[in-house]
């Protein structure tokens, strides 16, 4: 497959490797609501906190969407979008790794872009993805006029959508417009209530035998498919369909079939990807947005509408999935997943975070009417944690720091081991059972014994326990075992005899790559 070059891409290419592992320090007096919500907001650098989100949320992200910076040469107040073309690149690279590997197996990424960088875009998403996870260019109509500045004024931005696994996708059906709703009808009065006909005509592709019938209308009148068609259904299909008044012959009941589809029936319909502005909004209601919410001279330069954010989460998640957006700006994407019922995650690195994001998000639970408050009845509640990147977990030498808190480690080794998140939900020496193998570590005295090295040593006791906890765990098991701790003092042999493999703590847990 083709790949872009550029002159650090080699380094680039490792550069989420050697990212360190932060921990993430609450900052509770700017945690607001419900603290248990599953919000989080995260000020710092996005590279670093994406890697810290790793170890807990891995491969449980069901939708990301991010806005980065389009590169248009320009200097916002908030943020630099004049980075050198190869700059860019090195930039977007290891951030779209980590986001890869914090997306579900079902769920999507959708990247906003214009054309400055969208075409280079494109090929790099195309090489972290997959190409066959490609999923579509939506094109969204920004504009309400041209701009008369320009030989040719761009109307549109683009979202670039990608999955992990592009065959485990399922996107929701868009519920049907008041314009849409109006094409439905009752003439005959039907008591299923009203209802718009559809063609009754089919391709003749795969055309069987039984698609190709005359059809005598109540007017006394014949019809065969047109030229080139066939019938949809076959004949007797279409009696058991006239049977149930379904089938519409039109008024005087001499017009060619067409089948009856009911609006109490209808599930939705399915989104295209061209949405114009009076579906998702465009860039003047969205600074209109902005200028209520922070006043106009504060405000940012290129914010989105909320109705966008929205349309993305309708077809990409459902009430209580994670949403993550980790170029936050002014916090639109965790505000309209918040009011949606969606978890979230929004990280961003300036001071904005606190004098924008924050205070936008404390009206959201206080109710705040703007955006699509007032179409979807939103009255306020729930909650999120602020957090700021802490110390590294991980000396200069890649070892573990002494300090770290059992669960920050357990995460990690977890991680490290499966590739998947840590669940946390147990504060256990046993981590879990992954692909046959069980997962220990013994740290802080997680077995309760706190003299030095006490629980945090292997022994014939401590092994027992760990049996005996995995054989709860799942039922009777007794399989291979991978245990962390300072020390062991079983032979060789004894480990071999009982399939288990000793990593010692700190020098065996490196910074993974």
């Amino acid at each position: 497959m083709p790949t872009l070059n550029w002159l650090t891409r080699d380094e680039d290419l490792c550069a989420a490797s050697k990212v360190p592992y932060r921990l993430l320090e609450e900052a509770p007096d700017l945690s607001a609501g419900q603290l248990y919500a599953g919000n989080m907001l995260i000020q710092g650098d996005n590279l670093e906190a994406l890697k810290s989100l790793l170890p807990f949320y891995a491969g449980r992200v069901k939708c990301v969407f991010i806005d980065p910076p389009y590169n248009t040469r320009k200097d916002f107040p908030h943020y630099d979008d004049n980075l050198e073309h190869t700059q860019w690149l090195e930039m977007m690279y290891p951030r779209l790794e980590l986001l890869r590997d914090l997306l579900a197996d079902d769920g999507s990424i959708w990247t906003i872009i214009d054309d400055d960088e969208g075409h280079y875009l494109k090929v790099l998403m195309d090489e972290i993805f997959g190409r066959r996870n490609f999923v579509a260019n939506v094109i969204w109509q920004k504009r309400t006029s041209p701009d008369a500045r320009l030989r040719l004024g761009a109307a549109q931005d683009y979202i670039l959508v990608y999955g992990t696994d592009g065959q485990s996708i399922k996107f929701n059906k868009l519920e049907l417009s008041s314009e849409q709703k109006k094409q439905y009808k009752n003439p005959d009065k039907d008591l299923r209530g009203p209802w718009v006909s559809v063609d009754l005509t089919g391709q003749t592709g795969h055309a069987t035998q039984d698609q190709y019938y005359e059809i005598k209308v109540p007017s006394g009148i014949s019809h065969k498919p047109p030229e080139g068609r066939c019938w949809a259904i076959a004949e007797a299909t279409f009696k058991d369909l006239i049977a149930k008044n379904q089938i519409w012959f039109g008024k005087n009941g001499r017009a060619r079939p067409r089948m009856k589809q009911f609006l109490s029936e209808k599930e939705g319909t399915t989104a295209w990807t061209w949405w114009p502005n009076e579906e998702v909004g465009h860039n003047q209601e969205a600074k209109k947005e902005n200028n209520t919410l922070f006043g106009a001279e504060s405000g940012f330069a290129t914010p989105k509408p909320e109705r966008l954010i929205q349309r993305v989460l309708q077809l990409a998640t459902n009430p209580g999935d994670l949403v993550l957006d980790s170029f936050l700006g002014s916090g639109t994407t965790a505000a309209v997943a918040h009011k949606m019922g969606r978890r979230w995650i929004g990280i961003e690195m300036g001071e904005h975070t606190v004098t924008h994001c924050l205070p936008r998000l404390n009206k959201v639970i206080d109710g705040e009417q703007g955006g699509i408050s007032k179409m979807i009845g939103w009255q306020g509640g729930g909650g999120f944690r602020f957090y700021r990147l802490g110390p590294p977990v991980f000396d200069e030498e890649g070892h573990i720091c002494r300090d770290i808190r059992f669960p920050v480690l357990a995460a990690h080794v977890w991680f490290s081991e499966t590739g998947y998140a840590w669940n946390g939900k147990n504060r256990s020496a046993l981590l879990g059972i992954h692909d046959g193998r069980a997962y220990a570590l013994l740290y802080n005295g997680i077995l309760g014994d706190r003299r030095p090295n006490g629980g945090n040593v292997l022994t014939r006791v401590t092994l027992a326990l760990l049996r005996e906890k995995t054989a709860k765990a799942q039922r009777g098991f007794n399989g291979p075992m991978t245990v962390y701790g300072e020390q062991s003092r079983l032979m060789p042999a004894t480990l071999a005899r009982e399939r288990v493999t000793f990593k010692q703590t700190p020098y065996e847990i490196k910074a993974r790559t």
